[in-house]
């Protein structure tokens, strides 16, 4: 059985930093694409960081220089770090590991429950 565990949110001054971890079971994680996405009340899902099973990462405008994704394949591990929080940032963030990336429907595209990251003006 395949599980996600977020941790790492919560209430946080506009500003500050948040490191999110994503701690994964029941999948071979080094050979899967693992990514960070995150949903506000009212909108649509949306990506904001990405890393592939080699390292390579991707990160949506909005956070561009100042978040940081990393994994520890060691520790079956994906981490966002996020600097200089914003009240836009406020959301549910959740991790996503897809053994094809790009590919929505594929059954190998796990997801975890979702941790809130609240940004307070």
């Amino acid at each position: 059985q395949v599980h996600l565990v977020e941790s790492g949110g919560g209430l946080v001054q506009s500003g500050g930093s948040v490191r999110l971890s994503c701690v994964t079971s029941g999948i071979v994680f080094n050979i899967y694409a693992m990514a960070w996405y995150r949903q506000a009340p009212g909108k649509q899902r949306e990506v904001v960081a990405a890393i592939s099973s080699g390292g390579e990462s991707e990160y949506a405008d909005f956070v561009k220089g100042r978040s940081t994704i990393s994994r520890d394949n060691a520790e079956n591990t994906v981490y966002l770090q996020m600097n200089n929080l914003e009240p836009g940032d406020t959301a549910v963030y959740y991790c996503n590991a897809n053994l094809f990336p790009g590919l929505e429907l594929s059954p190998q595209n796990y997801w975890g429950q979702g941790i809130q990251v609240t940004v307070s003006s």
